[in-house]
């Protein structure tokens, strides 16, 4: 499970056997979201998350799309 990055108790990963669109997983306490990254930043699903962390999560990845997208071209090309 490749990690992308770790800021403010959200963990972003990508899992070993990805498929498109370009997307990061985001873990938060006991929940987990998923948004499609390849053109913009657009959440796909989630569980066990409150909206502020959603929107906290969605901040983040929003900020790190370049760094998120370089991610996975490197592990999943």
């Amino acid at each position: 499970m490749p990690k992308v990055f770790e800021k403010d108790g959200y963990k972003f990963f990508f899992y070993s056997n990805e498929h498109r669109p370009i997307h990061v997983h985001v873990r938060h306490g006991d929940g987990e979201a998923v948004f499609n990254v390849e053109e913009s930043v657009v959440l796909r699903e989630s569980q066990n998350m409150k909206v502020s962390e959603l929107a906290k999560a969605q901040k983040l990845a929003e900020e790190n799309r370049q760094l998120i997208v370089e991610k996975w071209n490197e592990h999943l090309g």
